[in-house]
């Protein structure tokens, strides 16, 4: 399993957005993405930390290789 690279809450939500999610709702900086019946919560910050960001991959049923080639 390669290793998590440092990204933005927008850069996940945009490379999540390539794997078939869509923005349901933003409340304050809490964005939830929906796909179909399996959803994820991605906090709009400058910089997620690495376990923050394994967590919002696991929620949302997505690999670390599927999500590495969404980011490119």
């Amino acid at each position: 399993m390669p290793k998590l690279p440092r990204v933005s809450g927008a850069d996940v939500v945009r490379a999540l957005g390539r794997l078939g999610f869509v923005v349901a709702r933003q409340r304050g900086s809490h964005i939830v993405l929906r796909r179909g019946s399996s959803g994820c919560v991605v906090p709009n910050h400058r910089e997620l930390k690495t376990g923050t960001l394994a967590g919002v991959l696991k929620q949302a049923g997505v690999s670390v290789d599927d999500f590495i080639e969404a980011l490119r």
